[in-house]
């Protein structure tokens, strides 16, 4: 049982360090339409949680917008980079 709940443990701790985020940068070039509508198509977001995170984003300077695998998040980096939004994986 012990060896069991070490490697669950163990299991859990490879899935949390391989979970990357996609951070979105505030800027003064791209408005809240832009950024929103960036979000629900790149990302997927909802509108509600669109704009959510674009208000987060200006308030705070930049907003995790999604968790997942490097693989996952690349496409998204990208797609939003190429709209002339700021982000990174961290």
């Amino acid at each position: 049982m012990i060896e069991t709940d070490v490697e669950f443990a163990d299991e859990v701790v490879e899935k949390l360090v391989s979970e990357k985020n996609l951070i979105v940068f505030n800027d003064d070039v791209n408005t809240f339409d832009h950024v929103i509508d960036s979000l629900i198509k790149v990302c997927k977001h909802d509108s509600l949680q669109a704009e959510q995170c674009t208000h987060i984003i200006h308030f705070n300077g930049k907003c995790e917008v999604k968790r997942g695998e490097y693989s996952k998040l690349e496409p998204m980096c990208t797609a939003l980079l190429d709209r002339g939004i700021s982000a990174e994986i961290q």
